[in-house]
């Protein structure tokens, strides 16, 4: 490949570190009146794109500029999380399209507590038990400790065998076809049952008609990036490098210690890895851009924002009264 291809991808890594950072900040700041009115699904999506800006955010800090195992146990839990949270967001997108599926679909208008503690427990199975047990299961075909890239920092290594594809690779193209039947399955209930509908959601203190359609917004964008971003990915793991013969648990984990370090200058020449490597951590930064544009300025949001300025505005001892609050927001509405 040419130098000029590869210059393409470069660019200063401060960029992205930053931008981790922010995307870290916009996902925590909603997270505490989701909470309240216990959206588990939501509430998922927040907490694992939050930690995987911050995840990004410090591995970006750390190896900017060189590859030096500075931290091997930081890296085993970092990259561990890693596999974890690529299955986990869509895990949290299908728990909101299945909410919103079986509001679409109930036949009767009151939800027992009962009913309400089961639906967050089977959310919770979802969105935690699953990408727990994939963080396990990688571990099968898991070639070698982990690898460090200079300004990506430490990232998960997958041996390219047919047990890959079983136990890692295909499972964010699972739960996103799932998910994405849950959507069209929504929206074809909604359509049907428009009359009924506001009587439905009246039902659920914590969902109105703005709140429903801004979540199955996040959650089809979700889908239209996670399935054709997996079929992306599985197509280079399949063309990159011919798919390996298993051999068994000692010949896979041989040489299990060693690890992988490979400065910008040589990673770069590979294009397909450049934008696989970009293009993965660049996703969970988007993932919080694309939430806090549907729920950052919300009704609800803005009321947040106003309590929070106006205790802290008491705290240093400025008047909030009069016009100041209601100019401020309707101005910035």
């Amino acid at each position: 490949m040419s130098n000029s291809d590869a210059e393409v991808l470069t660019y200063p890594n401060w960029v992205f570190t930053m931008f981790a950072f922010i995307g870290f900040l916009l996902s925590v700041i909603p997270l505490p009146w989701h909470l309240e009115a216990w959206n588990t699904g939501t509430c998922l999506f927040m907490v694992w794109t939050g930690l995987a800006c911050l995840n990004q955010f410090i591995n970006s800090i750390i190896w900017t500029g060189n590859v030096i195992n500075w931290a091997p146990v930081w890296c085993d839990i970092s990259t561990r999380f890693m596999i974890g949270s690529a299955v986990a967001i869509p895990a949290a997108s299908l728990c909101i399209n299945r909410r919103l599926y079986y509001i679409a679909t109930a036949n009767a208008v009151t939800i027992t507590k009962a009913e309400r503690r089961r639906a967050v427990m089977v959310d919770l199975g979802i969105g935690i038990g699953i990408p727990v047990l994939e963080m396990v299961l990688q571990y099968i075909d898991q070639g070698h400790r982990f690898n460090i890239f200079e300004d990506i920092g430490c990232y998960p290594f997958t041996y390219n065998t047919w047990v890959a594809y079983v136990v890692d690779v295909t499972w964010p193209l699972a739960i996103g076809c799932v998910s994405a039947v849950y959507c069209i399955l929504s929206i074809r209930s909604f359509n049907k049952r428009r009359a009924q509908f506001k009587e439905l959601l009246s039902a659920n203190n914590n969902l109105n008609s703005n709140r429903y359609f801004r979540l199955m917004c996040l959650a089809a964008t979700e889908i239209c990036c996670t399935i054709p971003l997996s079929c992306w990915s599985i197509y280079l793991n399949v063309t990159s490098e011919p798919i390996q013969p298993w051999k068994g648990w000692d010949d896979t984990h041989s040489n299990f210690s060693r690890v992988g370090q490979y400065p910008s200058v040589i990673w770069h020449l590979n294009k397909g890895t450049a934008i696989s490597l970009e293009t993965s951590r660049w996703f969970v930064v988007f993932c919080s851009l694309v939430f806090f544009a549907y729920f950052g300025f919300a009704d609800e949001a803005r009321k947040n924002y106003r309590a929070a300025i106006d205790s802290v505005a008491k705290r240093v001892g400025l008047s909030t009264g009069g016009s100041f609050g209601t100019t401020l927001w309707s101005s910035t509405g």
